[in-house]
């Protein structure tokens, strides 16, 4: 101790009595106590001076202030001449230990011998600064070892299992754990001789206990004791000896594993160990004799993720849409777990692939579902019944189509084969059965003397040409001051009926989803004309074929903004709006009636042939890039009314074309003014049996002598491959020529209002006696456009300490759209901590939203595992 500290130290104990006691046994301070100079003080040598004369001389002085110093220790209370000055006096220590004890805050003088045995931890003033952070006055010997190696082990709390997260972490460097390597930390821990306590800790919490016990062997026995308890069944004969032998302590490694998972700053590092523990284990040639069913729990090894999607793959591919009842709650428990998890995925590149193995999964399951309610395929009593099945059903095989190769491209990285065969499935059923069985179908009421083609009007349906008389007029003549039309080129009603699910789920937007016959040919130059208000259209024989809108061509932008000025509007790009920002946006609409918003992203990638493959990509794109374009509009332009169309939509495979997909056309007929892969379009063209034919009058009500004829192929072929072939429009397949017409209204009512699930306890659970305990839950009401799926997490905590955990946390996601109660029933199985639980206190049971944090149920429950114990 320092000559100040010394100084400061008995100037405050003056401050209440008037004599203090100071036995130096090891005469540490004899040379610094005649040095003090304490004011007012006067220093006895007890050493140096009879015990009769020292009390006899205070006694003589009662207003004097006396410091009585020995190098001796304190006599017997016989012997001792001063005990009654003793007895209404204080005593000073200023040894080391002493000084500690005082520092640390520490009321028991027990542990006096326990500090000098920690004398090497104790050196370091950083250390001893860190642990009186920690340390309570009641602590015991014990408490105080577990919060030294706390302090060495850098771990926030001073526990076993956030010890155990740093000491591993630190062999993990980039993403790679090396087994081998030996921590600072534990390095740190043996020397200063606090192994010996590491390890006692461990046995008392984990039940481990070896003769000769390492972190490495400590890490395999925890893992593998997680797996095997998730594990329905008998544990593989290969890891049985590496599971804590104590079953009610074994339950703390899941509890400790969970929690690690579930650590947004630790996660990275247990899966990176997990793997190589996986990897030592040969783990992938012991899970191959194991079901989905016995290994749904199993959280612990990314390899049983990977188990679990290859057996779901071949489940749905052996199927084929049949019994997906199981697969889809085997995929859902999955998704809640840690591998899968959604929520993990912007932070972890194999946890996006795995999940979008579940999205492809998902939409494959669906997919095959869909086709197998279709078997016999398809068979429309006229054209305006087979508008009607594509619009209100069929198009979810194009839309599943593109959700499963969208999900399994972002798979692709990895390397992974798992979804190559479920691939192919997909493709020859899309390619080789849907869209063939429905080009059949689709030409028997496209074709003949009353076919669509003849007049090309279908009954309650609005002609894309007729847009803005039947679409838009309706909005001003019901009192709205300004509309604005959001156009995205080749948005197909499918992406559309995506965007309106999107919409729907914010509050306050009202968005409904019609289809418009689109015009033939179904190409750019016609449909966006189609769109504009006017009274007639006609081409305009030139190098382009422009149409001219009411006689003014309407090609570019700048003509379609002077078009619509015409109508007390304007025509502007998407991006350029959003560029202005809100001021300046609302000065540029505020004179106008009447604004034409253009997007373009899934025609200007699905036209280039080195761009065509990214054509679904480009779709999801456009579904997120419309939604802020309706945001902007709604919340920063005040737009109250918004339509979202397109000129047309698309026709795409994934897989390559062969001169199958080809109309075999000899040659072009004379009178062609324009070829491309899905239309020709002259005069004079007659007909062909090899084609769809007809004239632009009919079909887009072009004028008489502003028409032309055109040819389209059938079905889905193409007349020609050159710059590309797999994304096509032009002909007259439902993808192209069933327009979407997305009508986005400002509501305040209620029922524009989203809220999420809500979810209720199933049973009176109100008592847990097993280390692991079932809480079956209830989504009370179904998933729809209003009402929004959740995630939550779920545990048992002690509410009258900080909310602590005493179990691990499950996730669970309540997304059901089931009308059935029973389809939305979700459970989970909770592991509650091993130890001393107050079978009379009140514990919580706390369900979390995942993403907010936010609490959605918290019940009170008794934890009396004592009780089950018996039993």
């Amino acid at each position: 101790m320092s000559q100040q500290r010394l100084f400061e130290s008995l100037t405050t104990l003056f401050t209440t009595h008037p004599v203090v006691f100071w036995h130096d046994v090891e005469a540490e301070f004899a040379s610094a106590v005649d040095s003090l100079q304490l004011d007012g003080v006067q220093l006895v040598r007890l050493d140096d001076m009879p015990a009769l004369r020292v009390k006899l001389d205070i006694e003589g002085a009662p207003d004097q202030r006396w410091l009585i110093y020995s190098a001796k220790p304190e006599p017997e209370p016989t012997k001792d001449w001063l005990l009654d000055v003793r007895m209404r006096s204080k005593s000073f220590q200023a040894d080391t230990t002493s000084i500690l004890l005082e520092d640390l805050g520490l009321t028991t003088q027990g542990l006096r011998q326990h500090l000098k045995e920690r004398a090497k931890f104790l050196r370091a003033k950083d250390r001893v600064d860190r642990l009186k952070r920690m340390v309570l006055p009641g602590d015991d010997a014990q408490d105080l070892d577990r919060k030294m190696l706390a302090v060495l082990t850098r771990a926030d709390q001073p526990e076993l299992f956030a010890m155990l997260q740093r000491l591993y972490g630190a062999v993990v460097v980039d993403g790679v754990a090396d087994l081998s390597a030996e921590p600072k930390a534990w390095q740190d821990i043996a020397a200063n001789d606090l192994t010996p306590a590491f390890w006692e800790l461990v046995q008392l919490q984990l039940g481990y206990l070896e003769a000769s016990p390492s972190l490495r062997d400590l890490l395999f026995r925890i893992l593998v004791t997680d797996f095997c308890r998730g594990l329905q069944g008998d544990a593989p004969p290969q890891l049985a000896h590496f599971v804590l032998p104590d079953r009610t302590l074994a339950a703390n490694a899941s509890v400790f594993v969970g929690r690690w998972r579930s650590d947004i700053a630790q996660f990275g590092n247990y899966n990176a160990l997990a793997q190589a523990v996986a990897n030592e284990l040969e783990l992938v040639s012991l899970l191959s004799s194991q079901s989905a069913e016995q290994l749904v729990e199993c959280m612990t090894f990314e390899d049983v993720e990977l188990r679990m999607v290859q057996e779901l793959k071949k489940r749905i591919v052996a199927g084929a849409g049949a019994n997906m009842d199981v697969v889809r709650a085997l995929m859902a428990r999955r998704r809640d777990g840690h591998w899968a998890n959604p929520l993990l995925a912007s932070a972890n590149e194999r946890t996006r692939a795995l999940a979008a193995c579940y999205d492809a999964l998902t939409a494959a399951a669906d997919f095959f579902s869909l086709k197998s309610t279709h078997a016999a395929g398809f068979s429309f009593a006229d054209a305006g019944t087979a508008f009607a099945h594509y619009r209100d059903e069929l198009f979810r095989f194009d839309q599943l189509y593109r959700h499963f190769h969208t999900a399994a491209d972002a798979v692709e990285p990895t390397g992974w084969a798992v979804l190559h065969e479920l691939r192919e499935t997909i493709e020859g059923v899309y390619s080789g059965w849907f869209i063939p069985h429905l080009s059949t179908a689709w030409s028997k009421v496209v074709e003949g003397p009353q076919g669509l083609l003849q007049h090309w009007t279908l009954p309650e349906v609005t002609p894309q040409q007729a847009f803005y008389e039947r679409k838009v007029l309706p909005l001003f003549d019901g009192g709205v001051k300004r509309v604005f039309v959001l156009i995205s080129d080749a948005f197909r009603y499918e992406v559309a009926q995506e965007l309106v699910q999107h919409t729907n789920s914010k509050s306050r937007f009202k968005a409904s989803l019609d289809g418009m016959l689109g015009v033939l040919p179904s190409y750019t130059a016609l449909g966006m004309a189609a769109l504009l208000p006017h009274k007639t259209l006609a081409y305009k024989e030139s190098a382009n074929l422009d149409v001219l809108a009411d006689g003014h061509a309407v090609a570019t932008l700048e003509q379609r903004s002077e078009h619509l000025q015409r109508f007390g509007g304007l025509a502007i790009k998407a991006e350029d709006l959003m560029g202005l920002g809100k001021e300046k946006g609302r000065e540029l609409v505020r004179d106008q009636r009447l604004i034409y918003v253009y997007h373009d992203r899934i025609d200007m990638t699905g036209d280039k042939q080195s761009s065509e493959t990214k054509t679904f990509e480009a779709a999801a794109q456009t579904v997120q890039e419309l939604s802020n374009v309706l945001g902007f509009i709604i919340h920063s332009l005040n737009g109250s009314a918004v339509l979202v169309t397109a000129d047309h939509g698309f026709m795409y495979q994934e897989s390559a074309l062969d001169e199958s997909d080809k109309s075999t056309l000899d040659e072009k007929p004379a009178g062609t003014l324009k070829a491309k892969k899905r239309y020709l379009i002259g005069r004079d063209l007659g007909t062909t049996p090899k084609a769809w034919s007809g004239n632009t009058a009919v079909t887009a009500g072009t004028t008489l002598e502003g028409s032309l004829d055109f040819w389209v192929p059938k079905g889905a072929s193409r007349f020609h491959f050159a710059g590309g072939a797999r994304f096509v429009h032009g002909s007259a397949m439902p993808q192209e020529v069933v327009v979407p017409v997305i009508t986005v209204r400002v509501s305040e009512a209620e029922n524009a209002k989203t809220k999420y699930v809500s979810v209720s306890l199933l049973g009176a659970v109100n008592k847990v006696v097993t280390n692991t305990q079932r809480f079956e839950f209830i989504q009370t009401d179904a998933v729809s456009e209003r009402v929004l799926a959740r995630s939550v997490v779920v545990s048992l905590r002690d509410g009258l300490d900080n909310d602590k955990p005493i179990s691990n946390v499950q996730s669970i996601t309540f997304d059901s759209t089931s009308q059935l109660l029973d389809e939305r029933k979700r459970w989970i199985l909770l592991t509650v901590l091993a130890g001393a639980h107050d079978p009379h206190k009140h514990y919580d049971l706390v369900m979390r939203d995942a993403v907010s944090n936010v609490e959605v149920l918290r019940l009170p429950v008794k934890v009396d595992l004592a009780f089950g114990n018996d039993f």
